[in-house]
């Protein structure tokens, strides 16, 4: 997976988040899961982008 596809997937999970916490609060089981899965696209954009960055040195 490129960036540029990590950056899509990070924001529709981003916008599916606050969907759900506006309808079922942002305490609700659905809203805990939808903000773990944007936590683990974002974790693996970081790593990606701390692989770069070490390359580049």
């Amino acid at each position: 997976m490129n960036k540029q596809d990590l950056l899509i997937l990070i924001e529709q999970k981003r916008i599916e988040l606050i969907q759900i916490a506006m309808r079922n609060g942002l305490n609700s089981t659905a809203a805990i899961k939808y903000s773990q899965e944007l936590d683990v696209l974002l974790n693996e954009y970081n790593r990606m982008f701390e692989s770069r960055l070490q390359l580049n040195k």
